[in-house]
């Protein structure tokens, strides 16, 4: 077996113990060493996901809220003017009144399927 000498041991046992000392140094093992703490960061709110997903939910309901309420209106401005092309040509149906009809249908097909969605 090969012997090793003393000064090549103590040197490999110093340099050891000093890069023990030197990783050591960090008590938070998720920050680098270079990042300094100041006061109070301790006490810093963290939001957990739970928290991220529910405003994203949120916002996302506020959101097909508001289209829901613009698609209405839509429907209320496309209703009141087939309502007036019907009443100018009693009998008849023009291409314009029908094409409105669809678009009404269409588009409270769109309303109905957005208020049924739940977030």
């Amino acid at each position: 077996m090969p012997r090793v000498s003393l000064p090549l041991t103590l040197a490999l046992f110093i340099s050891l113990g000093m890069a023990g000392l030197v990783f050591g140094q960090n008590p938070d093992p998720h920050l680098p060493p270079s990042v300094v703490r100041g006061p109070g960061w301790d006490r810093i709110p963290v939001r957990s996901g739970d928290d991220v997903q529910k405003e994203q939910m949120k916002a996302a309901n506020e959101q097909r809220q508001e289209q829901i309420k613009r698609d209405t209106e839509k429907l209320f401005q496309l209703s009141t003017e087939l309502r007036e092309s019907v009443e100018k040509t009693p009998g008849a149906l023009s291409l314009d009144a029908i094409k409105k009809a669809e678009q009404i249908e269409k588009l409270a097909r769109s309303v109905k399927t957005k208020m049924k969605q739940s977030y």
